[in-house]
């Protein structure tokens, strides 16, 4: 029987655009509901896909601060968040909230 090889899903590879990554985030921010480590996550993914080395440089933030923040296991700050996002050109806009 032929071994079939499986390798480990990574979204940051299939961000090629800036608006495949707009989609992104918006599409995790409509699944995530109130999980803030969830978007932290979308956000790091959107940082490896663009490049940590250059958003740590963009942010004046560390590489490895940004590696753990953007983890979903960290504990971001908002202000890194809203660097996080001006660094890698993605606006913060607020909408009315849609209700049942």
């Amino acid at each position: 029987m032929k071994k079939i090889k499986l390798s480990k899903w990574d979204s940051a590879e299939h961000l090629k655009t800036d608006e495949d990554m707009v989609l992104y985030l918006e599409a995790c921010l409509d699944e995530a509901g109130d999980d803030a480590a969830f978007i932290a996550k979308a956000l790091g993914t959107i940082a490896r896909a663009k490049g940590m080395t250059q958003l740590a440089n963009e942010t004046g933030l560390g590489r490895e601060s940004l590696y753990k923040a953007l983890s979903g296991e960290g504990n971001p700050s908002f202000a890194t968040i809203l660097k996080v996002m001006s660094a890698l050109g993605i606006k913060l806009h607020a909408a009315k909230a849609q209700t049942a």
